[in-house]
């Protein structure tokens, strides 16, 4: 049970956010008719809807662009396929002990299988598709126990959101719709309305019921305590059809705000995200206009109305490709003739129609994910200007890919691990842990191609320093070889298995050169055990005549 003012005030507060989004409605709407046309609800009636919704698109450029971009964000921030983060510590030193290095790869890997086993790609997916369209996303992530976590992602108009005071999202608030059996089965009978109660009776399981869900920072709650309407988020559920307001359908909370708001970019302190989509609007109704124009055109050219004497009437079944008419030129209306004289260019137009798509190509980064396939045919490129030219154009995307960083991907691996730790599926980490902040890097393609330059500029150092060698041999003394693998390895995002630390590494060089200084001691050992033996074989009489020469004593007695 709740009191009757809390359940008023949060349906008021429900309806403050929906009036604040109310602006970037009919936006979203324009957005949704010409580019993503299954997207967007704005009624909750708008549920599991199969009619046409693609009446106003004559050319699906922007849609084919659209899925490129959420593609190639895919593939290229969270691709499934290769790993995208690693758990890192503010103490680098501390990363380099084996057992900690190989601790944080255990849980990273770990978590990457729970996100291939949940839903969690599938929504991703669908994020970036309505991040491009809409500028903004969201999407519960709820605890799962067959998968630890499972998304419930939502799409525009289904949801509106608030920010604290540094501009973070922390409150959403969503109106949908659940049937009555749904209802039932997760809230249970006794905490639902006398309407879902009644329907329920009478078996209609399958009758929809509106339900709103809102999240929020809790106003007042008791530090000391732990149980869920303690917690620092509170989480609502209730009918806005009732009157009587005396109960939620559920009442909890969360030690963390539960929901992933990411926005494409945001202006100021403004609330809502905007979007490519959003840019190429105007670019996407010409391009239909156009479409539709040319249509029009061929059509008045190839078969346009005409104007035909009333004593023709007879023989119009005859105006077909392959029929003779009998005319009298010389009457008066001068015959048959079109209606209409339409001369259309339509280079003209479709050199209009080629630009046009270009634009809203651009808007999308089409030409970015798609650099090498729509590469000039014949062109010779070397595999360092393909890279050079592709980090280029990923540049464009940095602040694109901070913003997810920060407001979409970092929350979602800080979710996923609170969760490991609520089920106690982590693996036992070394004392050396004990207290230490965590961290985690991105090391996806494309965040990878941010920290290209940097290993761009690694690369000019050591070629400078390997042509200053040559001239000055003790410039090689101003290279640390150690720290260059491991810069390479962290700028790569390479397994740590791969890197030994400074000390095994250290070890290895050290016995290799004992072993090499031994092989030399013993080598000159055996060569000095050679010129003795060698030595031990001469003849002492011989070597007293060789000396005697040398001194000049062995010349004969004169005779």
């Amino acid at each position: 049970m709740a009191d009757q003012s809390g359940v008023k005030r949060k349906l008021q507060r429900k309806a403050a956010m929906w009036r604040e989004r109310a602006s970037f409605d009919a936006h979203w709407k324009d957005v949704a008719t010409y580019q993503l046309p299954r997207s967007g609800r704005f009624q909750t009636t708008d549920v599991n809807r199969g009619d046409k919704r693609h009446n106003h698109i004559y050319d699906n450029t922007a849609i084919r662009a659209l899925r490129t971009l959420a593609a190639g964000m895919m593939s290229g921030t969270t691709s499934p396929a290769r790993p995208w983060f690693r758990l890192a510590l503010k103490d680098r030193d501390l990363m380099e002990f084996a057992p900690v290095k190989q601790w944080l790869y255990d849980t990273g890997s770990m978590m990457r299988s729970i996100y291939a086993s949940s839903n969690t790609y599938q929504a991703l997916h669908q994020c970036y598709t309505e991040l491009g369209a809409f500028g903004t996303w969201a999407s519960f992530v709820q605890p799962d126990f067959d998968n630890v976590i499972h998304h419930h992602p939502m799409t525009a108009g289904e949801y509106a959101i608030a920010t604290n005071d540094k501009g973070v999202v922390d409150t959403i608030a969503r109106e949908f719709r659940m049937t009555v059996g749904q209802m039932v089965r997760q809230f249970g009978r006794e905490n639902c309305s006398v309407t879902v109660r009644n329907l329920a009776d009478r078996n209609q399981l399958d009758e929809w019921v509106d339900v709103i869900h809102l999240v929020e920072p809790r106003e007042a709650r008791d530090p000391r305590r732990h149980d869920s309407r303690s917690m620092p988020w509170s989480s609502c559920y209730f009918e806005p059809a009732q009157t009587n307001w005396d109960n939620y359908l559920s009442e909890s909370g969360y030690k963390r705000f539960p929901a992933l708001c990411p926005r494409w970019e945001v202006t100021g302190s403004d609330i809502y995200g905007h979007s490519p989509g959003m840019e190429c609007l105007g670019d996407v109704k010409q391009l239909q206009h156009e479409q539709l124009r040319k249509a029009q055109a061929i059509d008045m050219q190839v078969n346009p109305p005409i104007q035909v004497p009333v004593a023709y009437k007879d023989q119009a079944s005859k105006r077909i490709p392959g029929g003779v008419m009998f005319v009298d030129a010389t009457g008066p209306g001068g015959g048959v003739r079109s209606a209409y004289d339409v001369n259309l260019r339509l280079d003209y137009l479709l050199d209009d129609i080629k630009d046009t798509r270009e634009r809203i190509r651009a808007s999308y980064y089409a030409d970015l994910f798609l650099m090498l396939a729509s590469a000039p045919a014949g062109g010779n490129m070397t595999a360092t200007e393909v890279a050079e030219r592709h980090e280029e154009k990923l540049l464009m995307l940095g602040p694109v890919l901070e913003r997810l960083h920060n407001e979409l991907l970092s929350p979602l691996v800080d979710i996923t691990f609170e969760r490991m730790a609520d089920a106690n599926i982590l693996p036992p980490p070394p004392k050396e842990l004990e207290g230490v902040e965590m961290d985690i890097e991105f090391i996806s393609t494309l965040a990878q191609a941010q920290r290209a330059v940097a290993a761009a500029g690694s690369d000019r150092l050591l070629g400078t320093v390997s042509s200053l060698v040559n001239i000055w041999p003790a410039a090689r003394h101003k290279i640390n070889p150690m720290q260059v693998v491991d810069s390479y390895a962290e700028m790569f995002g390479v397994d740590p298995k791969m890197v030994v630390s400074d000390a095994d590494a250290q070890a290895a060089a050290d016995a290799e050169a004992q072993a090499a200084q031994a092989a030399q001691q013993g080598a000159a050992m055996a060569q000095a055990v050679d010129s003795a033996k060698s030595a031990s074989q001469i003849d002492p009489a011989n070597a007293r005549d060789v000396m005697s020469m040398f001194q000049g004593y062995n010349a004969g007695a004169p005779a």
